[in-house]
């Protein structure tokens, strides 16, 4: 009966013993993928489903110490229909062009966003963020281009030129903040950025200056990477006032600067990694 019923499920006699023999193998690796499964679970809930294997590895070694491959992760999340949250670009976004009596400034950054040094390279964006029945808030910020950490941020619910202003304020009060001699500050084409007030208040600042090309996000991709992850990992739509917008952005420049590890800072979160700068 074996060899009939193996005739017809198409399998050698060989291939079926060795099933028969590698059942209890079978029972253990699933066991260990389930106890596996609630850990990612646990850290994939955490961040409302938007995250991915390598954050996950990061978040268990870390917070849960526990090493666990990232392919191993990949697989028990397709096993188990973990699906991250993926980011489609807006092919409706416009890039705003300066007016002909600003002036823009030369890319001297050209795409080398880390020079290895904290406060070298400063990265500054504005972003539109909707809220509650279409209403709109305006989130300035500035990254340091080699920890990643955000030096400063502000939300405003106006596009007047106080928004970049009051940004650049909150980073020259920070007691950390030391900047570099070649200190360059990098940012797109936007009017705040050719204004010649705001060029003049980074020049008394003691900084540089330094833009996109026009029309290429990819000269101001860390930023632009950054504010993409930010609004995966909050739910503007849950905001219903300016309050609570002011709240979710608050809660998650904290955990991204102290609690998010990042593959490509040795698995550190930014303030860590700028620890570990300094001290080499």
């Amino acid at each position: 009966m074996i060899r009939y019923f193996c005739e017809i499920a198409r399998v050698s006699r060989s291939g079926y013993y060795n099933w028969l023999k590698s059942e209890d193998a079978r029972h253990k690796r699933e066991q260990k993928d389930e106890a596996d499964y609630e850990i990612i679970k646990k850290a994939f809930d955490r961040r409302q489903g938007r995250v991915g294997a390598l954050p996950i590895k990061m978040m268990v070694e870390n917070d849960e110490h526990v090493v666990m491959n990232h392919k191993r992760i990949r697989r028990i999340m397709k096993k188990y229909n973990l699906v991250c949250t993926i980011r489609r670009a807006n092919p409706y976004k416009q890039i705003a062009q300066a007016t002909q009596e600003h002036q823009t400034c030369d890319n001297k950054l050209e795409r080398h966003f880390d020079h290895e040094e904290p406060q070298r390279v400063l990265l500054m964006d504005i972003t539109y963020l909707y809220y509650a029945k279409g209403q709109k808030a305006y989130l300035s910020a500035i990254k340091d281009g080699a920890i990643r950490e955000i030096l400063a941020y502000y939300l405003s619910t106006s596009l007047k030129m106080d928004i970049v202003y009051t940004t650049l304020d909150k980073l020259m009060e920070r007691e950390d903040f030391f900047p570099h001699p070649d200190c360059l500050i990098h940012s797109d084409q936007g009017m705040h950025y050719t204004h010649p007030a705001f060029q003049k208040k980074v020049k008394d600042l003691g900084l540089h200056q330094s833009m996109s090309r026009r029309g290429n996000c990819w000269d101001n991709a860390p930023m632009e990477s950054f504010f993409g992850h930010m609004k995966d990992g909050i739910n503007f739509k849950a905001c219903f006032s300016f309050s609570e917008v002011q709240q979710a952005i608050d809660e998650y420049m904290d955990y991204y600067n102290n609690h998010r590890y990042q593959w490509s800072l040795q698995k550190m979160t930014p303030a860590q990694y700028r620890g570990h700068l300094i001290a080499a």
